[in-house]
C-alpha cells in the first residue's frame, strides 16, 4: 500500500515588500539580499491575517473537492501560534467544516514541526488506509524593523491531504533524523519577534545535513544519482544551495547541472515569499513540482528539514501519475503577482500595526466582501474571525 500526497496547496497574505527597496532603505548594497541572501522579494502580514487565517485559506483551495467525512486527524505546525492554550488546530477544524468526531492538534518545533506532523500523518494512514490526515503547517517569520533577520521574514501556509490515494506523491520508508540542543534561534514568551545568530544556523544546517546524508546513504543504499531533485527547508534561498553544493560532487557534471537547474525550480517561490517556517520545505517542494521541466512519475526526489534548536529529517518522495495536473501552479502564480507591492512607509506601518494586545479591542483591517478567512479583533480577550458561511 501507498500513502502518500493527496491534495496541496499554498497560501500568502496579499501584501509583499521589494527586497531592493528594503535594501536601499537599511543602507545595504541590492544584490547582498537578492544574490547573497537570494531573496526578490517577501510576504508582509497585515493584521488581519494570522496562522489560522492562512492555514484555513490555503486548505480552502482543495477541502470542498476531498471527502470531509474520511480526514479523521487535523495536524496544525507553527511556531507562531494564536493562544498558548487553545490549538489553532480547533479554529481551522471549525472553519474547515470538518467533523466532530476527529482530533485536532497543533505542534511546535521551530520549523522542523511540518516535518513531523507529515511523518505522524503518514503513520496513521498506513495503520488505518480508509481514513485521511489533513496537515497545515502555518507561520509568520517576523525578526523585526531594521535587525539582520529583517531580510528574511514572511508569512504564509501550506496546506497538504495525506491518504492512501497519493495523487501527487508517496512518501517513501527511507527517512533519517537526528536532534541537537544548539542556541541558534529561539522566540522568547515575552517577544512577538525571534531572535537567531544567523551563522550558526548556518553552520548547523549544513553540518546536519551532511550527517543525515551520510547517513541516509548508508541506510538506503541509494546514491546521489538515484534522485531526479531536492526540496529544502529555506530560511533564505541561499542555504539550500550551501548544503546541497556538499555533495554535488558525488554526481557527473550533467548530473550535477540538473540538480542546480532543479534547485533554481525549487527555490523560486520561496525567493519570492520569504521564510515561512514550518511550510517552507513544502512550499519549496511545490515550486519545484509547478515549475521544473521534465519531472515525471517515478522520479524521487530528496526532502530536507530543519528546525532551529536543532532537529532535522532526510527522506524521499516518489512522483506518482497525474501529479502535473495536481499541482495548482498556475494559481499560485497568478496569487503571488496579484499581492499589492508596498512602500517602505507603508510597509514599517503595517509592521507596527498589528493587535497582539488581547485587551484592545480596536478591529483590524479586515476588507469586506471576502471569501477568505480573516482575524477581526478581540472581544473579552478571545480571537474572533470571519469567514463567508460561518
Amino acid at each position: 500500500m501507498s500513502v502518500g500526497i493527496e491534495e496541496m496547496a499554498f497560501y500568502t497574505p496579499a501584501l509583499s515588500l521589494d527586497m531592493v527597496d528594503l535594501a536601499k532603505a537599511r543602507h545595504e548594497e541590492p544584490d547582498k539580499y537578492t544574490i547573497g541572501i537570494g531573496q526578490t522579494t517577501q510576504s508582509v502580514q497585515p493584521n488581519y491575517e494570522d496562522v489560522v487565517t492562512m492555514g484555513v485559506n490555503a486548505a480552502m483551495t482543495f477541502i470542498d473537492r476531498v471527502d470531509r467525512e474520511a480526514i479523521e486527524m487535523l495536524l496544525f505546525a507553527t511556531e507562531s501560534s494564536v493562544d498558548n492554550s487553545k490549538s489553532g488546530a480547533i479554529f481551522a477544524k471549525n472553519f474547515l467544516g470538518l467533523k466532530d468526531a476527529i482530533r485536532a492538534i497543533e505542534m511546535k518545533q521551530a520549523c522542523y514541526a511540518g516535518t513531523f506532523a507529515l511523518m505522524q500523518a503518514k503513520d496513521f494512514v498506513t495503520l488505518h488506509p480508509d481514513k485521511k490526515v489533513l496537515v497545515i503547517a502555518s507561520d509568520i517569520a517576523r525578526y523585526g524593523l531594521k535587525t539582520p533577520g529583517e531580510v528574511t521574514q514572511g508569512a504564509g501556509a501550506v496546506a497538504m491531504l495525506i491518504s492512501a490515494d497519493p495523487k501527487i506523491a508517496t512518501i517513501n520508508d527511507d527517512t533519517v533524523y537526528m536532534t541537537v540542543d544548539e542556541p541558534d534561534f529561539w522566540r522568547p514568551i515575552d517577544s512577538d519577534i525571534a531572535l537567531v545568530d544567523g551563522h550558526q544556523s548556518t553552520d548547523v544546517y549544513k553540518d546536519m545535513f551532511l550527517k543525515l546524508w551520510t547517513r541516509y546513504q548508508a541506510a538506503s543504499g541509494l546514491a546521489l544519482s538515484d534522485f531526479d531533485g531536492w526540496a529544502f527547508h529555506m530560511p533564505y534561498t541561499k542555504m539550500a544551495k550551501k548544503a546541497l553544493d556538499q555533495i554535488l560532487p558525488e554526481v557527473d557534471e550533467e548530473k550535477q547541472r540538473l540538480f542546480k537547474e532543479r534547485l533554481a525550480d525549487a527555490q523560486y517561490y520561496n525567493r519570492h515569499v520569504g521564510n515561512l517556517y514550518t511550510g517552507s520545505l513544502y512550499l519549496s517542494l511545490l515550486s519545484l513540482l509547478g515549475r521544473a521541466d521534465g519531472l515525471a512519475a517515478g522520479n524521487r526526489i530528496g526532502l530536507f528539514s530543519f528546525g532551529s534548536g536543532a532537529e532535522v529529517e532526510l527522506f524521499s518522495i516518489t512522483l506518482t501519475d497525474g501529479f502535473q495536473e495536481v499541482i495548482d501552479d498556475q494559481g499560485l502564480r497568478e496569487r503571488l503577482a496579484a499581492r499589492r507591492s508596498l512602500s517602505m512607509a507603508e510597509y514599517e506601518a503595517v509592521f507596527r500595526d498589528q493587535r497582539f494586545d488581547s485587551k484592545d479591542e480596536q478591529p483590524t483591517d479586515a476588507p469586506e466582501a471576502t471569501n477568505n478567512c480573516q482575524f477581526i479583533g478581540w472581544k473579552g480577550q478571545y480571537r474572533q474571525y470571519r469567514i463567508a458561511n460561518k
